[in-house]
């Protein structure tokens, strides 16, 4: 890309209510710039308003004549041609919209928030040939005054991740397919060091996934570095979102959960090479999509949709011998609070059971220990059907999944410790805090993340999950010293690395469906993907036949 250059752009708006009222533009440096009541460096920052999250919405810049702004999470954004409307009359927007020059933007509930106009893009300098050139870096930013050695072309060829401003690796997943993103996307993906790692790609036949890790050997070097660029895009970033801008340290690789990045690092050097989880990624894709959809619908993070692939590899008839079924694994009692606490459809009725007279039904909100379930025996689920069990439903499970997701993604504590996603996963595993039903389980994640914090302080809330990975498999019939259930321990990091090697398969094959499509610019020739062995659908489909063919 030696001598390619494109143009960066700033953001100007304007201030139209509240108490920073102003006919005065301000110009804000792009291409992302955040709005909210803390922001963080460089965002615009409404202080005095009511009703507006730490980050309520992006607007990211990417030509003179291109820019679309992004509400974060759920938060409410309006849209309209000038300010003179009525905003009670104008739905908020559900993700990533186009911006016409001098168009009003309301962010926040109608009555509250603030009104701002959009002026325009404003050219902000340029960069070459992967190295910046531009205003941005002659100035004071998060990384310090002057153009740091990793942005010299001359000296390194690609930027270091970990001297990559915050906006740059954001702005990669605000958008949802346009072809200027595309097109600008193909320019600004970098990747880590290098990326010669050698025989990693499917070779195998044995399996679909794994509940956990030998670590006896360490994961490559190399990779480790350069999956420090999907970390941050899909979990460290999250996190920080979710925390308002609290853990700045989240963006250099070296602060993070090293024992969680290992993990998830060997995790991706054994999935990569397993045919069949590609074959599964290839034959459920239509359902990773429907779930993806809902988890950016809910303003949840992408990873997420791959939780139903380590539950059930997004089977509706599996069940387990603790009678959890369907793709998301949900256990009758955890169904029976979605239907009745929250008014959402996921209904567990009638069942019977083996060798018993009478049906029966879940009247718990939460779970029993295993022992003292009225449906397991001898380790064997003794339910053999029910009357209603919506749970096999992946519309309505995963519509249940994104309320016991928010039980803890919601959770000031959780939010608050720099590590909500990883807390997050591990929720779905172990719950987040069953004495909200009437229940106290030590082993929950809320009060498991809150005698971490407690011990070691709020700012080792980054380090609480790889901390207390203890166990070295996920069937130990102890702790080992962790405050987590040994299977819980070994839970998140496999569903993280799936999600980085389903992007890069998806990515690759089925960018010109919707779901997909955001994913595009990781296919690129300079993204994380091009560390692995991608296979084709056409060579996953051969696999498939011939696996058959050996079957008759």
């Amino acid at each position: 890309m030696s001598g390619v250059t494109q143009e960066r752009w700033d953001v100007a708006l304007v201030i139209l209510s509240g108490p920073l009222r102003s006919n005065v533009e301000h110009v804000y440096r792009g291409p992302i710039v955040r709005i909210g009541h803390n922001p963080g460096p460089g965002g615009v920052q409404l202080t005095g308003y009511r009703g507006l999250d730490a980050r309520q919405c992006t607007i990211t810049a990417y030509d003179g004549g291109s820019a679309e702004v992004s509400p974060v999470g759920t938060n409410q954004v309006r849209i309209a041609p000038h300010a003179n409307v009525n905003w009670n009359n104008i739905d908020p927007i559900n993700g990533p919209t186009f911006l016409s020059n001098g168009c009003a933007l309301h962010i926040g509930p109608v009555g509250r928030g603030a009104t701002l106009q959009f002026v325009e893009c404003r050219r902000l300098g340029v960069w070459e040939g992967g190295a910046i050139r531009s205003e941005y870096v002659a100035q004071d930013n998060q990384l310090g005054a002057g153009v740091p050695t990793a942005y010299d072309a001359k000296r390194v060829g690609r930027i270091q991740v970990s001297m990559v401003p915050a906006w740059f690796i954001g702005c990669l997943g605000l958008t949802l397919g346009s072809t200027a993103f595309t097109v600008l996307a193909a320019a600004l993906i970098v990747i880590v060091g290098n990326r010669d790692v050698v025989d990693l790609g499917p070779v195998d036949d044995d399996y679909e996934y794994f509940k956990s890790v030998d670590m006896t050997k360490p994961p490559d070097a190399k990779l480790l570095k350069g999956l420090e660029q999907p970390m941050l895009h899909w979990v460290m970033r999250p996190n920080m979102d979710a925390a308002g801008g609290r853990h700045p340290e989240l963006e250099d690789p070296k602060t993070w959960d090293r024992t969680f990045m290992r993990y998830v690092t060997r995790s991706v050097e054994l999935h990569v090479k397993q045919k069949p989880f590609f074959k599964n990624l290839d034959d459920r894709r239509a359902e990773w999509a429907i779930v993806l959809k809902e988890m950016r619908r809910a303003g949840l993070p992408e990873v997420f949709a791959a939780i139903p692939y380590q539950e059930s590899r997004y089977r509706s008839d599996a069940q387990s011998y603790v009678c959890a079924k369907g793709p998301w694994q949900f256990m009758p009692e955890t169904a029976h609070r979605v239907d009745q606490h929250y008014n959402s459809e996921l209904r567990v009725q009638g069942c019977r059971l083996r060798g018993r007279p009478s049906a029966w039904s879940p009247k718990d909100f939460t779970p029993p220990f295993t022992s003292q379930a009225p449906y397991v025996e001898d380790e064997k689920c003794l339910i053999t059907s029910c009357d209603v069990d919506d749970r096999s439903d992946l519309r309505k499970s995963t519509a249940g999944a994104v309320l016991t997701l928010k039980e803890a993604w919601d959770d000031p504590l959780v939010a608050e410790s720099g590590a909500a996603v990883q807390v997050t996963i591990l929720s779905h595993n172990a719950g987040a805090d069953d004495s909200k039903w009437g229940k106290r389980k030590a082993t929950n994640l809320i009060p498991a993340l809150r005698t971490w914090i407690a011990k070691n302080g709020a700012q080792q809330g980054p380090a609480f999950y790889g901390n207390n990975i203890l166990c070295e498999t996920h069937n130990e019939k102890k702790l080992c010293g962790s405050l987590l259930m040994p299977e819980t321990q070994h839970y998140a990091y496999n569903i993280v690395a799936q999600h980085i090697i389903a992007v890069c398969y998806y990515s690759k094959e089925y960018a010109h469906e919707p779901e997909f499509a955001p994913w595009a610019p990781w296919a690129l020739d300079d993204a994380y993907c091009s560390q692995f062995t991608i296979p084709s659908k056409v060579e996953v489909k051969g696999w498939q036949l011939k696996k058959r063919a050996g079957e008759l």
